[in-house]
């Protein structure tokens, strides 16, 4: 069977707000210049927010550009952030509130609003469709089409394939979509990305990328301790007992909801610690607990998150394309803010290729790109929050804060020199028997639950009979390698229970991958010690299904 071909002026990889905000933008700037300009967006996602997981405290700087009349439009901006509250968690039940005045100023919020991502994009979807941009959820975009050096395009998975590779009654090949211009917006670590950055050389002379792991839920809590517009982050305990260092949120959303999360930087070194596990224990603290005792929890998700910020932002374009948002890794970290950065990038984007377009040219590299970026405050806002995330690393979450607040509220400014941070985040693990062994307290199953009850409440599906979508280069490196030296870390660090290591029949270990437990968060391919794992798409659609997050 013959793949059926598409042609567009552009593609767009990845239905977020980097993706959703390029179409829209150059939708607008055709009808404004009376140009016919054909623009496509594929989302793997079984439609527009279901794969989308963020805090989020969301800052409406891009909006403003993109919609300056969002609130007639209907933007789904309901909650205004009303407080701040950072605490300092000493202890398992010891807390202290640190005082506004020694909170660096990006944390503060005032203007900023609670909103559940996934919305935003449902709504920035429908906006891209009223201009007219083809939107396609349920897609994947599985491989490149790279011709002459210069990418043309994307195919899209194959649906009806078996376990085992051959064809099922249901086979449907893959469709080639070309464009002049490929723009890919598909998230952290995003696949396609990973693979054009190391194609292209595009991270050289960079830092190495840096990640956290997002653990989020949403529950319903009693309307008595429910007030909408609180921001609640704290960090030290519970990552301070394995000398990880990371922070947690919860948010007070409208309707008597709160998100409440966890990230932990996946730099730890050690390999006993499970991100879902301190997540779990997070929740008990009284600061934490005191909102949710009596609530019920509604969602569940994880998600990886790009934050080596700008020391690592690799080169954003290459012959035939972008790169963009967190596929890039635009993230301000120490805003813990990456949806405004990622709009802009992909305003910036629109603009580019819609000049590129206009000059006649059909893939030839933007070059131009780069001073487009160095002249906007994305750059300016990035650039000032250099060292916050290697000051972190090196220095640990105490100091590391008082170098931020030095930099922001003192100078008003960053320090005359950066620091870099040099030590890829799948290198940082000791060998378990040098580490601390962590017990995790069993599930309570009314503030605390297990990763498969879960994984349940974030809709999670596959396709059972397909090819497993995470792939080891070497399959028995699980378990003679990873396996003696760091207690194969995969079955801690994996926040869906995708990773076991079973008894073989043969009376040995067996590694196995629950493939269609994944949520997609990508942390196997950013964090496996060996770098033997790589996440690829699935069959479209499939993965889950994140309501209201």
């Amino acid at each position: 069977m013959e793949r059926e071909s598409m042609e567009f002026d552009v593609l767009i990889v990845g239905a977020g707000p980097a993706g959703l905000s390029a179409a829209c933008r150059l939708r607008q700037m055709a009808e404004e210049a009376g140009e016919e300009i054909s623009v496509c967006v594929v989302e793997k996602g079984s439609e527009v927010g279901a794969h989308i997981l963020a805090g989020t405290v969301f800052e409406p700087t891009a909006l403003n550009e993109l919609f300056p009349n969002w609130k007639e439009l209907g933007a789904p901006l309901n909650t205004p952030v009303t407080r701040d509250d950072i605490f300092l968690l000493r202890s398992q039940e010891s807390a202290m509130k640190v005082p506004n005045t020694f909170v660096p100023r990006n944390m503060h919020n005032h203007g900023n609003y609670i909103i559940s991502l996934g919305n935003l994009c449902r709504w920035l979807g429908e906006q891209a469709e009223g201009l007219g941009v083809e939107v396609y959820p349920g897609f994947a975009a599985a491989d490149v089409i790279v011709e002459d050096g210069q990418v043309k395009g994307v195919i899209t998975g194959d649906m009806g394939v078996a376990r085992d590779g051959s064809q099922k009654d249901t086979y449907m090949p893959g469709m080639e979509l070309r464009a002049k211009y490929t723009l890919f917006s598909e998230g952290c670590r995003g696949h396609l990305g990973k693979r054009l950055i190391k194609q292209y050389k595009l991270d050289e002379g960079k830092d190495p990328q840096h990640y956290g792991i997002g653990i989020k839920e949403l529950w319903d809590i009693d309307p008595a301790k429910h007030e909408p517009g609180l921001v609640v982050h704290t960090t030290g305990w519970p990552l301070t007992e394995s000398n990880s260092t990371g922070g947690s949120f919860l948010y007070h959303l409208e309707n008597n909801q709160v998100y409440v999360g966890l990230i932990t930087d996946l730099a730890y070194s050690n390999p006993n610690i499970s991100p879902f596990e301190e997540f779990q224990r997070l929740k008990l603290h009284p600061e934490i607990r005191k909102y949710l005792e009596g609530g019920k929890r509604v969602s569940y998700g994880a998600r990886a998150i790009t934050k080596g910020g700008f020391n690592s932002l690799p080169k954003m374009s290459f012959p035939g394309g972008l790169l963009l948002g967190c596929d890039a890794g635009t993230l301000n970290f120490s805003k813990i803010k990456g949806s405004h950065t990622a709009m802009k990038s992909g305003l910036l984007g629109a603009e580019a290729v819609f000049e590129a377009l206009k000059g006649g040219k059909t893939g030839e590299e933007i070059v131009e790109f780069a001073d487009r970026f160095k002249n906007s405050w994305l750059y300016k806002e990035l650039y000032a929050e250099r060292n916050f995330g290697p000051s972190m690393h090196k220095f640990g979450n105490v100091i590391g804060a008082g170098i931020a607040f030095f930099e922001q509220n003192i100078l008003r400014g960053s320090l005359p020199f950066t620091f870099h941070d040099t030590i890829p985040d799948y290198s940082t693990l000791k060998p378990a028997d040098q580490c601390k062994k962590i017990t995790y307290p069993k599930p309570d199953n009314t503030l605390t639950f297990d990763r498969l009850s879960s994984v349940f409440i974030s809709n999670t599906n596959h396709e059972e009979d397909q090819p497993i979508h995470l792939k080891l280069t070497n399959p028995d490196t699980p378990i003679k390698e990873n396996l003696p030296k760091y207690n194969e870390p995969a079955q801690r660090y994996c926040p869906a229970g995708v990773y076991e290591v079973v008894e073989a029949d043969d009376g040995g270990k067996r590694f196995q991958i629950n493939a269609q437990n994944c949520v997609h968060c990508k942390t196997c391919d950013i964090k496996d010690p060996a770098q033997n794992i790589t996440w690829v798409t699935p069959e479209g659609g499939g993965g889950p299904n994140y309501p209201n997050m």
